[in-house]
């Protein structure tokens, strides 16, 4: 069974950066999608950004232009850099993987669910 965890959390100001980093262990898929999500107090975990072990990317409005997803494939690992954090952006970061998925099924929570992993999540605080 593979696993996911996540780093890189903290506490931030508003216009700084962090850099998430979800890597796999146990045994590793050959393929899979990775897909980052948070969730907020009171609200639905959203998707954020996924990519495929092809390097096809995709992202919420919310966070692109900000926000790269990106891979290391020799290190099964995946980061998350966020660039110009707002405070709207404070949430409790998930990555999650689907075996042999796409893009279009790892950014999605309800397929993430149904077929995938989840990491156990980090907290982002940015404040004003």
């Amino acid at each position: 069974q593979m696993q996911l965890a996540e780093s890189g959390g903290g506490s931030v100001q508003a216009g700084g950066s962090l850099r998430l980093s979800c890597e796999a262990g146990g045994t590793v898929y050959s393929r899979y999608c990775i897909g980052w999500f948070r969730r907020t107090p009171g609200k639905e975990r959203e998707g954020v950004a996924a990519i495929d072990k092809d390097g096809d990317t995709t992202y919420s409005t919310s966070v692109k232009g900000r926000f790269t997803v990106s891979q290391d494939n020799a290190k099964n690992a995946s980061y998350l850099q966020m660039n110009n954090l707002k405070p709207e952006d404070t949430a409790l970061y998930y990555c999650a993987a689907i075996r042999g998925g796409n893009t279009y099924e790892c950014f999605s929570e309800s397929v993430v669910s149904s077929f995938g992993i989840w990491g156990q999540g980090t907290q982002v605080t940015v404040s004003s």
